[in-house]
């Protein structure tokens, strides 16, 4: 009996320890816990100033030249010369191919030979019907047959004109498809010949934007192969009706290109410049916190013991260009916003501010 009795103090010992130890644990986490400073997060911040903002209308689409067309032949034939090297320049009419019309010029030599024959037989037969020495069907059948000739003859010139095949503009043409004393069938894709002193640039936008557009007014366009430079451009077109399945409404812009960099068929973006907006809140789009709950930033303020901290402020953003963004509602001039470090922040969270260039835009993009 008292061996049980013993080992019951034994056992009701160890776990009386046990549970002041936990006790004893607990109090002392909770002393330490009280007197641990609070934490205070470091952040980049920058103070709002107004600055002007420039709207713009983003949109995309393709460079297409001034006037472009792919030469072909509308006879089928054998080249006998060619008049133009790939890559240069022509100017309108200029021969470019010319197809073999050895024929067709014997073929108007004969007529031609034949006309003034022709031409005096129905001159003296008109003289005669006058007189009434002969009948109106042998007077007609003169005329019809002076008249016939002059046409065929007509017929073949336009026939070996057509031969030649000519550059209906002032143009570019790129490389040549043929050879010389190759047979070519009438469709034949010859070379591309395109006006690339003014460039077009074709756009759709939603037709919520029409009412911010006119003719001639101001567009940047960038495309890739040059993408820090901003071409100009004007409208030169809308189209006057909104395709009613997207509602969108196509526009064009006449860019001009007189060094030539531009070619046809680049894709493009587009900003429809839009009038200037003085005075607006521009922050960095790192400040701005997107959640499915809507759009925040921190601004920071001193306590009544002079620390700074953070409160969130919900905030309308308008359009976004480049790394800043055109902020509507919810700062103000003169508030200081946090920047960078808003991972770890809540309401009313302690902060230091130091200076970082983490979030400096490189002069060159690094590659991939």
């Amino acid at each position: 009996m008292k061996k049980w009795i013993v080992m019951l103090l034994i056992a009701v010992l160890l776990f009386g320890s046990v549970i002041g130890f936990n006790l004893f644990k607990q109090k002392k986490i909770a002393e330490y816990m009280a007197n641990m400073p609070e934490p205070e997060f470091p952040v980049t911040t920058t103070a709002v100033q107004p600055e002007n903002w420039v709207p713009a209308i983003e949109a995309i689409g393709f460079i297409e030249p001034n006037q472009g067309v792919t030469i072909t032949t509308e006879v089928a034939g054998v080249i006998k010369r060619i008049d133009f090297e790939s890559g240069t320049t022509v100017k309108a009419d200029q021969p470019l191919v010319t197809l073999d019309s050895d024929v067709e010029i014997a073929n108007l030599k004969s007529s031609q030979a034949r006309l003034p024959a022709a031409k005096a037989k129905y001159e003296r037969y008109r003289g005669l019907f006058k007189k009434g020495s002969i009948s109106k069907e042998a007077y007609d059948d003169a005329e019809a047959s002076y008249f016939s000739l002059s046409a065929d003859i007509e017929s073949l010139k336009a026939t070996i004109d057509r031969r030649t095949i000519k550059a209906p503009f002032d143009g570019a043409v790129g490389l040549r498809n043929v050879y010389l004393g190759e047979y070519i069938q009438p469709g034949t894709d010859i070379v591309r010949l395109e006006d690339t002193s003014l460039m077009r640039l074709r756009f759709t936008i939603p037709q919520t934007d029409i009412s911010e557009i006119h003719l001639g007014q101001e567009v940047e366009i960038f495309v890739d192969a040059y993408p820090q430079i901003p071409f100009s451009g004007k409208i030169s077109a809308i189209e006057p009706a909104v395709n009613f399945q997207s509602g969108l409404v196509q526009v064009q812009a006449d860019i001009p290109n007189s060094d030539g960099v531009l070619r046809s068929g680049m894709f493009a973006r587009a900003h429809i410049i839009l009038p200037t907006l003085k005075d607006q809140i521009i922050l960095p789009q790192t400040a701005i916190t997107y959640t499915l709950y809507g759009d925040n930033v921190y601004l920071v303020s001193k306590d009544e013991k002079g620390d700074l901290r953070v409160k969130q402020s919900v905030v309308k953003v308008g359009e976004r260009k480049g790394s800043t963004a055109h902020i509507l509602e919810g700062v103000k001039a003169g508030d200081t916003v946090v920047t960078s470090g808003q991972v770890r922040l809540s309401n009313h969270a302690k902060v230091r501010v130091v200076e970082s260039s983490a979030l400096k835009v490189p002069a060159e993009t690094p590659m991939l």
